[in-house]
């Protein structure tokens, strides 16, 4: 049984999805975001950092799964996701977590089938995959979308091996 943490960072927004990984089956446990209420991004940054720490002390998970940086049509915005991303790297790895990064088309792909899938059709396959009541909120269906495509590399490695 492992612990997966996914994040989709935001310098305003940063969601999170913590799924729980077995060799049957994968199990919702928890997800949300971290909305941000101060208004420098060095403030940003700090409550980022310690939100992600909180969630890691709550429930213990052993890997973080997050997204790569893409290049926005606007620099300053890649910057400030790219410094969210860092912030939250260092809560994870400051407390042992394995880090994996994956681009947006790779969790697109590993969810939908298609590395160019529209926001609705992430969350629509994210509840379907993890059996949720309802739609998850972007932020979040993100994240757990991370989390998912981690764990569904991980069984596909498992599987190339046990045909090797």
């Amino acid at each position: 049984m492992t612990y997966i943490l996914g994040i989709d960072p935001g310098s305003r927004i940063t969601g999170f999805g913590i799924i729980e990984s077995t060799k049957q089956q994968l199990l919702y446990v928890v997800s949300g975001c971290i909305h941000v209420q101060e208004t420098t991004l060095p403030l940003r940054l700090h409550e980022i950092y310690m939100g992600v720490s909180e969630i890691i002390e709550q429930y213990q998970p052993t890997i973080l799964a997050i997204e790569k940086v893409f290049m926005y049509r606007n620099a300053d915005s890649a910057l400030k996701l790219g410094q969210a991303r860092g912030a939250a790297i260092v809560a994870c790895v400051q407390q042992a977590l394995a880090v994996y990064e994956y681009a947006p088309n790779q969790i697109k792909q590993a969810i939908v089938g298609q590395g160019h899938a529209h926001k609705m059709q992430v969350q629509q396959m994210v509840k379907v995959l993890l059996s949720l009541p309802a739609i998850p909120p972007p932020d979040a269906a993100d994240a757990l979308a991370t989390a998912l495509c981690h764990a569904h590399y991980i069984q596909s490695l498992t599987k190339q091996t046990l045909l090797s």
